[in-house]
């Protein structure tokens, strides 16, 4: 991989991925604009980003039945990240691995 300057690229490719945007009100009156980006890249995990916070994380399946895990990466009361973890569930799949 060609260098740039001082750069020292460790990886560097391009991929066609599918983004869901997504908007919606919980309970808690908490409103949650998120970009989901589905990508081959995190071995099946998705790439939620909350466009209102400016934070990201790789989130599958197991992150988002992990205890706290999203009240911790979101900065989510224990209400809101049971409304997160509700839309999380039917949109993120099961990591996979490969050899």
């Amino acid at each position: 991989m060609p260098q740039h300057g001082e750069l020292d690229f460790l990886a560097d490719s391009t991929e066609q991925t599918s983004t869901r945007f997504v908007t919606f009100l919980g309970p808690s009156l908490k409103r949650f604009d998120l970009a989901v980006t589905n990508t081959a890249l995190f071995y099946g995990k998705s790439l939620v980003a909350d466009l209102q916070q400016g934070i990201s994380a790789v989130i599958g399946a197991d992150d988002v039945e992990e205890p706290g895990y999203l009240e911790s990466v979101f900065k989510l009361s224990e209400a809101e990240a049971a409304e997160l973890r509700e839309f999380l569930s039917m949109v993120v799949g099961i990591p996979y691995f490969t050899d």
